[in-house]
């Protein structure tokens, strides 16, 4: 889709030739008009006690909106010269705005923090310092593993959050607590090779997905996730997070993990199922099978299909279960077979593409 962009020459705060790490503050912005300068006049005044440890500057992605976001942003970032905005023409969504402002970071590190400071303008430092510290390609500000809290979230999303979250975990088998949560710190370097794809909220599983790929570093730290200005604000403020599109959007990031491991699961359950009607047939076919009385010599054939044919007439929706559940069970694990022979394809397919890309990039 073709979009345009204004953005203003950034400097390092620092002035030129500092050696000091440099980080892009990354700030999608939805129709935020209501709070966008206030929460960037918070955010700068707290980031200018890093400039002896960092150069930082800020890249503003207004993602199509239709408010003053756009236009609020521009004259915040006029007397800032590391203040820099790009414009999408239209809306496109998280994942489009995120890998817009991917393109356009000029840090060795990118920190993308939610406009409304739900993660406060401190855990820029905290993530910077732990992905220097532990040399880690992306580190994730985690509200729910040890140390982290949360604070006046809406009941219902922090539910929905942390139930989508474990699920994750469980089905990817990566030890991390947090898979949908946008504040985070990337080396750019890194960030470059995964070749991202996703428009919506799926592309923060999909990061965490492509970079267990190849193999990236990936830690987290406890954080604050703090509701406070949002429920303050929530009735001036025009974008959200829809709550069925978010566990809809959860539910295929932990299926894409591993696919196979839902098919298979379904397989096993239904595949015991059909072995208990089985053994339940063959129970009362060896209870009945003594009283059998045959026209002819009675061998245990005879005998057995007789024992086999009396059981059915008593009981033919067991038959048809068992049958059933038995075929369906054999399919399920076929097509988790099947499908974890694609996902070990996709793997080596997806890490030899981003070692070609990188070393064109390197070229």
């Amino acid at each position: 889709m073709e979009t345009v962009h204004k953005s203003m020459e950034t400097t390092n705060i620092s002035g030129k030739g500092s050696t000091n790490p440099s980080v892009t503050i990354l700030l999608p912005a939805f129709n935020e008009a209501s709070i966008i300068t206030e929460c960037l006049t918070i955010l700068v005044d707290q980031l200018r006690s890093l400039g002896k440890k960092y150069d930082w500057d800020i890249l503003i992605v207004n993602d199509g909106s239709s408010d003053d976001t756009g236009s609020l942003a521009e004259e915040f970032a006029k007397s800032r010269p590391n203040v820099s905005v790009v414009h999408n023409i239209v809306n496109l969504n998280l994942g489009g705005a995120l890998r817009r402002g991917f393109k356009k970071a000029q840090g060795q590190y990118i920190v993308v923090l939610d406009i409304d400071l739900s993660f406060g303008p401190e855990h820029v430092e905290r993530l910077m310092d732990a992905a220097i510290k532990e040399d880690a390609d992306i580190v994730i500000a985690s509200p729910y593993m040890k140390g982290g809290k949360s604070t006046k979230v809406p009941f219902h999303r922090l539910l929905m959050s942390k139930a989508l979250n474990r699920l994750m975990r469980h089905t990817s088998g990566i030890n991390l607590h947090s898979f949908t949560g946008m504040a985070r710190a990337y080396r750019k370097e890194f960030l470059d090779t995964l070749n991202l794809k996703t428009n919506n909220y799926s592309i923060n599983p999909e990061i965490i997905h492509k970079a267990e790929i190849l193999r990236g570093r990936i830690i987290e730290i406890p954080a604050h996730l703090d509701w406070t200005y949002q429920v303050e604000h929530g009735q001036n403020r025009t974008s959200s997070v829809r709550i069925f599109k978010g566990i809809l959007n959860g539910l295929m990031s932990s299926f894409i993990f591993r696919p196979y491991g839902f098919f298979m699961m379904i397989g096993l359950i239904l595949l015991l199922l059909s072995f208990y009607m089985i053994a339940w047939i063959f129970y009362h076919v060896s209870v009945v099978y003594p009283d059998i009385q045959v026209a002819s010599e009675g061998f245990f054939d005879d005998r057995f299909s007789e024992a086999v044919s009396v059981v059915y007439n008593k009981r033919p929706h067991a038959f048809l279960i068992g049958g059933f559940t038995f075929v369906t069970a054999i399919q399920f694990l076929g097509l988790g077979f099947i499908s974890l022979q694609k996902k070990r394809y996709f793997d080596e397919l997806f890490h030899l593409n981003s070692s070609i890309l990188k070393r064109t990039k390197d070229v």
